[in-house]
């Protein structure tokens, strides 16, 4: 998988149903970082968004996990193109 050439960050929330991205940043308090990073969530995990609205279903690590709108928000990702 490359990097997408036009899009260099974005929040999860705005992230393709169907597509991958590789977490950048997570952004908010410590305790709902230090919660995502325990999800799988941390700084270069892959993620696939499953459904395009909210609530948000991901895979990361080979779980899927539903996110709200808030927390969906709070996740940056860099959009993948698949190899």
């Amino acid at each position: 998988m490359t990097p997408s050439p036009l899009n260099a960050s974005l929040p999860l929330c705005q992230l393709p149903a169907g597509a991958i991205g590789r977490v950048r940043e997570i952004t908010g308090d410590a305790h709902f970082c230090q919660r995502v990073r325990e999800m799988g969530f941390g700084e270069s995990a892959f993620v696939t968004k499953i459904s395009g609205t909210g609530p948000f279903v991901c895979q990361v690590n080979g779980t899927r996990l539903a996110l709200s709108h808030g927390a969906a928000r709070n996740i940056h990702v860099e959009p993948l193109d698949r190899p």
